[in-house]
């Protein structure tokens, strides 16, 4: 099928009939590709992936998938040809070739070891629409949506647990764009699937899942993708926080936002740096595990002296202080240079490194989600229509329940748990929430009091409206005993 140019297609779409002259085909897969790409803000004329980490993940999945792959680039050690091993995020985890050409290449787009390469984050490649779509999948090079991988051509195949169907990562190959690419995905292909028979082979009731990996450091463009922006209805006592750090940054001042993990410490300085930079990248850095601070500090020389960029550097009050001190000085040597926006968080401010306190002109203080309960619905329906791709409904039971819990974990944890019903629904009930949300404010309970509350709440919230008499019924107690236990609970029926 022919795809004419018009205003429903992606940009990329326009470059390439440009390129190639005329309307050629687009594979459907590769327009919604595309599509998404744009959505996601992902800039066309380069990739900035985001470094997560180059810790071995111990598992049956990277053990079978590296010897797959050994005994592969041992017959293909002569070829352009690098092979690799990512996670079901997209991070590689691997790297094999014996083209040095080839490899200090992808080093310079950052295809290695650490780096994520989803579609979210550097927009079409192979091993991103393989994951995407958990397909075979083969991506030319102009195929990419990125302009610095054209000159690469990439096939991916997803492995997947034989036992349970999980999606484990992939098995990606990578040559130059001008090297014949036919045999490329059969290869891809063949290493998955000895890898998941390896796995399938070796498992013997041994079935580690993988640490989740954190983000190091994340790239946020000025472009960003629907429903990611910033959430403008919010309280008073969050957007007067988000105005402090504004006023600060307008002034050149390094912000420190203070507050408990999870209710939104960096948000806030990524929404006043975006208000007050609005051309500028905001790149945004947690604390790296030990055996990564070297190459994290490696990254910040070039990364501070970059025009129009914004940091921001996450939990500083976990930096050992021979690493703040290192970070001090590389921040005052680019000062002198140009006037970089910089911010850090912490949870106390007395817990950040003096190195790094020193360099502090004004301290914000991020209230927890528990004193802004205004903000739970707006933030709720946020993150469900950035997980789902459109609007969710939140039913009004389910709204009352999310108001009425306290979130000891904050954001993070209404985050967590509203996309986690999202990607399973289009309505979010009580049905689709947690026990421990549903149990409310009420005193501690224990595990089992709070599977209890949980399904009384869901009976009594059900949409058929059952009597008191059908919900003891449907609990399989008395009456009595359910009239007790909504005191016991605290648990307000509506007449």
């Amino acid at each position: 099928m022919d795809h004419s140019v018009n205003d429903g297609l992606p940009e990329r779409v326009k470059l390439h009939q440009l390129q190639h002259g005329g309307t050629p085909e687009v594979p459907r897969r590769l327009l919604a590709s595309w599509q998404r790409s744009e959505d996601y803000g992902v800039p066309p004329d380069g990739v900035e992936p985001v470094f997560t980490g180059t810790d071995n993940v111990e598992s049956l999945f990277v053990e079978c998938g590296n010897e797959v792959l050994l005994d592969l680039h041992r017959t293909l050690a002569d070829e352009p040809v690098s092979l690799m091993l990512t996670d079901s995020d997209g991070v590689v985890l691997s790297r094999m070739s014996g083209d040095h050409a080839l490899l200090r290449a992808l080093d310079d787009v950052h295809l290695a070891p650490g780096f994520a390469y989803s579609e979210r984050a550097v927009g079409t490649n192979g091993l991103g629409l393989a994951l995407a779509d958990r397909t075979p999948t083969l991506v030319r090079a102009d195929q990419h949506y990125a302009a610095s991988l054209c000159t690469f051509t990439c096939a991916a195949v997803p492995v997947l647990d034989a036992s349970t169907g999980r999606l484990e990562g992939c098995v990606n190959l990578t040559t130059w764009s001008q090297s014949s690419s036919e045999l490329l995905l059969a290869l891809a292909r063949s290493a998955a699937s000895n890898t998941a028979a390896l796995m399938l082979a070796r498992t013997n009731g041994r079935r580690p899942r993988r640490t989740p990996r954190g983000q190091v450091f994340r790239v946020e463009v000025p472009r960003l993708e629907p429903g990611s922006g910033s959430v403008h209805d919010l309280s008073a006592a969050w957007n007067d926080a988000v105005g402090v750090a504004e006023r600060a940054m307008a002034e050149g001042s390094v912000v420190a936002a203070i507050g408990e993990p999870g209710a939104g410490r960096s948000t806030l300085l990524a929404q006043a740096a975006r208000h007050t930079y609005p051309r500028d990248r905001i790149l945004s850095a947690g604390v790296p595990d030990a055996s990564d601070v070297q190459t994290w500090l490696g990254l910040w020389a070039p990364e501070l002296g970059k025009e129009h960029t914004a940091v921001v550097v996450r939990d500083v009050d976990m930096l050992p202080s021979w690493v703040a001190d290192r970070l001090r000085d590389l921040v005052l040597h680019s000062r002198r240079e140009s006037a970089v926006p910089f911010a850090v968080t912490a949870e106390r401010f007395e817990d950040v490194p003096p190195a790094l306190a020193g360099l502090v002109d004004a301290v914000v203080e991020v209230p927890p989600l528990r004193e802004r309960p205004d903000d739970v619905l707006p933030l709720a329906a946020h993150i469900a229509k950035r997980a789902r791709g459109r609007d969710v409904v939140v039913s009004p039971a389910a709204s009352r329940a999310l108001q009425n819990y306290g979130w000891p974990g904050n954001v993070d944890q209404l985050a967590r748990v509203v996309a986690h019903a999202a990607n399973r629904t289009d309505v979010i009930d009580v049905g689709s929430l947690p026990p421990e949300v549903l149990a409310g404010p009420s005193r501690h309970l224990s595990r089992i009091e709070t599977f209890e509350r949980g399904e009384i709440v869901r009976v009594l919230t059900a949409r058929s409206g059952p009597t008191m008499a059908e919900a003891a019924r449907q609990l399989g107690m008395s009456r009595a005993t359910l009239y007790r236990k909504l005191s016991q609970y605290g648990i307000k029926v509506r007449t």
